[in-house]
């Protein structure tokens, strides 16, 4: 038997795997950002669809930077497990929709040929907010963002994601073919209307009529996704190698729980992910704007209670009573701020959310969920307490998650963020008489509506207080 998890591998028969033809499946999915996340979610609704109804929808996996996990995809035939873990025990299963495996970094034409190739129907991504290039301010392109720099001055030679988009419909387009549809699947709202746009605005810069073209016949469908996946750990691989009976490098665990909501608009054709439970809808902004406020905002808060208590994961800080009330109470502030969302009990969502969290067999470190908060509490907490302030209700909750990241910045002196010069600056200087000022001062960070509310300001300086 093989040490490596591959094609060649003998797995126990408790270990699920793909019950399609591997050796017949074509490529039809282009995938940016081979992180755990899209392993455990687009990876697995692509086997349901293939297993349901089989056909040329094999993910061409592309990581921007890192060659770590390519390199690991590659030396196990594009293979790896998936453990799900709750209080009823756990299952493996090996994924295999994987048909090739690309770095940009170091094969770029191989990545552009595959983006001009006819067979590409689909382009996903997973490659978090901050790789998107997104003014704070404007919305529109972050020039002063390094891969946007870069792709606006060397368009034939892209190394962001946006900048491969284009790259590869300037292609298509010169050659006569049809494009392919973008479907983005990372925590933005509307991020569908968010990447059309940074696509249209870069195109632009090309040449208005590959812009033209982009507009007239690109779907850009927004889509709505959940998942918990912690980071992988040594332990994680120990526990994939006891239930699979060989190692893998790219070992995952995670949780029952799998949603999918995707906007139908695909240009020409897509898999059959609803074979998997992906929900195909004409407006996916209320199940998006329910997702971030409701889940991320919660984790949000939950993480820098976590990080300012010295509790290291989710569920550490989920088995305190106090913090259980917490954040019950944080849900029920943001799911006032929202519309009915179709086809959803918000109750038993909040109830499921509760469970989820306290899983004890997942391990989500909140340093893990707290990176790039300054890129997450726009559309998990800021969004909210503006809309709770505009209607007079509520704000006191959002108010207090911003007091947390605030204090946490203050008390530990450094983050994981794309704006870290600029955050640790305001937590330096901050002033114990009013703590939001030099925060407020940053620009695009705090909306008007709140930087402009003494009130609201205060209820931030007093979560602040409570900690530093």
């Amino acid at each position: 038997m093989s040490n490596q998890l591959s094609a060649e591998t003998h797995l126990p028969p408790t270990v699920a795997r793909p019950v399609f033809d591997r050796s017949a499946l074509k490529p039809g999915i282009l995938h940016f950002g081979l992180g755990a996340f899209h392993r455990a979610h687009q990876g697995i609704y692509t086997q349901r669809a293939l297993e349901s109804d089989f056909g040329p929808w094999g993910i061409v996996a592309v990581n921007l930077r890192s060659p770590e996990p390519v390199d690991a995809l590659a030396m196990q035939d594009g293979l790896y497990s998936i453990t799900v873990r709750d209080s009823n025990g756990e299952t493996s299963e090996v994924v295999g929709a994987t048909v090739d495996w690309l770095c940009a970094a170091t094969d770029r034409d191989r990545v552009l040929t595959y983006l001009a190739s006819p067979f590409i129907h689909v382009v996903t991504l997973t490659v978090s907010e901050k790789a998107y290039g997104l003014h704070p301010s404007t919305g529109g392109l972050d020039e002063a963002h390094p891969a946007i720099t870069n792709d606006l001055a060397n368009p034939g030679a892209p190394v962001g994601a946006v900048g491969y988009l284009v790259a590869g419909l300037a292609s298509r387009r010169e050659k006569g073919m049809r494009p392919f549809t973008i479907l983005c699947c990372d925590n933005l709202p509307s991020n569908g209307k968010v990447v059309r746009r940074l696509v249209l605005e870069m195109a632009e810069r090309r040449d208005p009529q590959l812009a033209k073209w982009i507009e007239e016949e690109v779907t850009f469908p927004s889509s709505m996704v959940d998942r918990i996946v912690p980071a992988a750990t040594d332990e994680t691989r120990a526990r994939a190698k006891r239930l699979i009976s060989v190692d893998d490098a790219l070992a995952l665990d995670t949780e029952p729980f799998m949603q999918w909501v995707i906007e139908d608009e695909f240009v020409s054709g897509r898999p059959a992910w609803e074979a998997g439970g992906a929900l195909f809808v004409q407006n996916v902004e209320p199940y998006e704007k329910m997702k971030l406020r409701l889940l991320n905002g919660s984790h949000t808060m939950i993480a820098h209670l976590g990080l300012l208590k010295g509790l290291e994961c989710v569920r550490d800080v989920m088995a305190v009573p106090e913090f259980v009330a917490m954040t019950r109470e944080h849900m029920r502030a943001a799911a006032a701020t929202l519309d009915p969302v179709p086809g959803i009990d918000l109750d038993h969502y909040m109830n499921q959310l509760i469970e989820r969290f306290s899983n004890r067999a997942i391990a989500h470190r909140n340093i893990q969920i707290a990176m790039d908060s300054s890129q997450k509490l726009p559309q998990r907490i800021l969004s909210p307490a503006v809309d709770a302030l505009a209607s007079g209700s509520d704000s006191a909750s959002f108010a207090r998650v911003v007091g947390l990241w605030i204090a946490a910045l203050i008390r530990f002196k450094d983050c994981n963020d794309p704006r870290r010069d600029e955050l640790l600056q305001a937590a330096q200087a901050a002033d114990p008489q009013d703590y939001t000022a030099s925060f407020v001062a940053i620009d695009g960070l705090i909306p008007p509506s709140l930087a402009q509310s003494r009130a609201w300001r205060d209820r931030v300086n007093a979560e602040v207080a409570k900690w530093c």
